[in-house]
């Protein structure tokens, strides 16, 4: 009789133990169903506010964007710019994108020439307020301030002065380091050919980011048809010693 009682005990832990695996193994493909459908929820939400917020051209899907290894601004594709050089056209134009629905600059185009070079000082630009606008000074920054009002077609280049669709915020060092000697290129040839320039400069802005991760940058001359002038380069929207949330431009010591 105990020996009976001893094998229904064993019997009944046994069913025991084969109930508590089969709840948790219910419990853990509820979890992971859960946690596929999340993820998908989350992509699919991330994708349609890419589609409501950025509205830049196709040509972007075509960058490949560099790490950032310590130079302010690489040469991507090549060196080749992305444009359609069968429309290009040597009559001076401006062109600048409209913002798009989080306020953020979406691209600038002009045909560059000695019409357009400036011969007024720089006005004052410091009524646009550009998204990712969180500035803080840093004693280690030249001039101070982690942030400028960059113009994504220089000031040097057609005297756009307080034009928000032309400014975005910037670091100091991209300003200087890499936006600047890049366009000081293309005013020298400018000056010194009288030719024109196709030229082009795009923000980089991941998801619904306010302050752009880097610019894009891409000239061309126009009569020699790139002979004398043809780069295509990214300048990375970073500051050496400084950390910065690209979501909202705020920052702090690294």
């Amino acid at each position: 009789m105990v020996e009976e009682l001893n094998l229904s005990e064993k019997q009944d832990k046994k069913n025991r133990q084969k109930r508590t695996i089969r709840v948790l193994v219910i419990i853990l493909t509820l979890a992971a169903v859960f946690g596929v459908l999340r993820l998908q929820q989350y992509l699919q939400e991330q994708k349609e506010a890419g589609a409501e917020t950025a509205d830049y051209p196709d040509y972007l899907e075509k960058l490949s964007v560099p790490e950032y290894e310590g130079s302010a601004w690489v040469e991507v594709n090549n060196g080749l710019t992305f444009f359609d050089t069968a429309a290009e056209t040597a009559e001076p134009y401006e062109h600048y994108g409209e913002l798009d629905k989080l306020g953020r600059c979406t691209f600038a185009e002009a045909c560059l020439g000695p019409e357009l070079l400036p011969e007024d000082p720089r006005e004052e630009i410091s009524s646009v307020i550009p998204t990712g606008w969180q500035n803080t000074k840093y004693d280690f920054i030249e001039d101070g301030f982690l942030y400028n009002r960059c113009h994504m077609i220089a000031f040097m280049l057609t005297g756009q002065n307080a034009n928000e669709k032309n400014l975005v915020t910037g670091t100091r060092y991209m300003n200087v380091e890499g936006m600047l000697p890049n366009e000081i290129r293309v005013a020298e040839y400018i000056r010194e050919s009288g030719n024109h320039v196709h030229y082009r400069v795009t923000p980089v802005f991941h998801g619904a980011d306010l302050l752009a991760s880097g610019i894009l940058i891409e000239a061309r001359s126009v009569e020699d048809h790139g002979t004398g002038l043809c780069f295509c380069v990214y300048c990375h929207n970073v500051q050496p010693g400084v950390v910065i949330d690209y979501a909202t431009g705020k920052n702090h010591l690294e």
